[in-house]
């Protein structure tokens, strides 16, 4: 499965699988909106899977942004195989 992002409601809903390949263009997508917005949420909960640079990636976004004063929440604690690899690289604290 291809990944896609939609946006619903004030999330942007990250579905598929979130690896080495296409991660970048997810931060790519996020950098874009964070710079045109206050903040960002991000919702994990449908991603079929995530490698451990993906999670890299997106602690080290979700890093840059808190250093900058803006927001950046990553919701994916109800999704076991996102909670299991953030857990694993020690990064818990970035999962809402």
């Amino acid at each position: 499965m291809s990944l896609q992002i939609n946006y619903n409601a004030g999330v942007y809903e990250i579905q598929g699988n979130l690896n080495t390949e296409n991660c970048v263009y997810l931060k790519s997508q996020l950098e874009t909106v964070i710079k045109q917005s206050n903040g960002v949420v991000v919702s994990f909960d449908s991603l079929v899977s995530i490698d451990a640079y993906a999670a890299m990636v997106i602690t080290s976004l979700q890093e840059s942004t808190q250093s900058n004063n803006q927001i950046f929440y990553v919701i994916g604690k109800k999704n076991k195989k996102v909670e299991d690899q953030f857990n694993a690289l020690n990064y818990h604290h970035v999962l809402m």
